[in-house]
């Protein structure tokens, strides 16, 4: 029965684990069991205060609902850079390319909002008013288009993010941004007692179905058929009488 539930793989993880963590209890254990035998790898989507079984399943929902990325059209002016390669985040107008960095200008925010607001090729309306709306990049490849000097104005395609409108030059870097700053990994341990946050359907149904006392009890005959878990094992029983 203890090879049929513990691999040598798992059993050699299991090993490193409680090496690791010499008075980890029962759940604890068997959570980081569950998570090498079915690779969970929970995240927190902080956006949505929801956790995922993992980055994949969080990517493949943002993506199929059309709030990973979208490609964008950039217009890039002629003449003299209004950036350099100190600048780190530019703000764009839409409708010509005129671009101001945050280090060639003394308030770009404000410049952008005052450009747009007066730009002659500004033809977008809300309640009679020229709509406010620029683009946004922190994107080294994508500032790098507005350093080059051109003889005419040309225009690129990048990508947008959809959850911040941020640009991007590539879907890659797009992805990599909202990894790092859209998910928070977490053990899989600690994601049934918190409150604060909802739980993926598919992965309340894992936890429900594994948080069987059969199964854990399966879980602690096959630790005991190994003579380096037999310390454990006896503690395990101890605490849960």
């Amino acid at each position: 029965m203890a090879n049929s539930v513990i691999t040598k793989t798992l059993k050699d993880l299991l090993a490193d684990f409680l090496k690791k963590n010499k008075k980890a209890d029962l759940l604890t254990t068997y959570f980081y069991f569950l998570e090498k035998k079915y690779h969970i790898e929970p995240v927190l989507f902080i956006k949505e205060r929801t956790i995922y079984q993992s980055q994949t399943e969080v990517l493949k929902k943002v993506e199929a609902d059309g709030k990973l990325w979208r490609e964008t059209e950039i217009k890039i002016q002629v003449g003299t850079p209004a950036v350099n390669e100190k600048t780190k985040k530019i703000y764009i107008c839409p409708f010509t390319g005129k671009v101001f960095g945050d280090n060639t200008h003394p308030n770009p925010q404000d410049a952008i909002y005052d450009w747009v607001s007066k730009c002659p090729e500004n033809t977008e309306r809300v309640d009679g008013l020229k709509v406010k709306r620029f683009f946004i990049s922190e994107d080294p490849e994508v500032i790098k288009n507005y350093i080059e000097k051109r003889k005419e104005p040309v225009t690129k395609i990048v990508f947008s993010s959809g959850l911040t409108g941020q640009l991007f030059n590539s879907k890659d870097a797009v992805i990599a941004d909202f990894k790092k700053h859209q998910l928070k990994p977490m053990a899989l341990c600690d994601v049934p007692t918190q409150n604060r946050f909802q739980i993926e359907t598919h992965l309340m149904e894992l936890i429900e179905k594994e948080l069987d006392e059969s199964k854990i009890s399966a879980f602690v005959d096959a630790m005991s058929g190994y003579d380096e878990f037999e310390t454990h094992v006896n503690r395990w029983v101890e605490e849960n009488n």
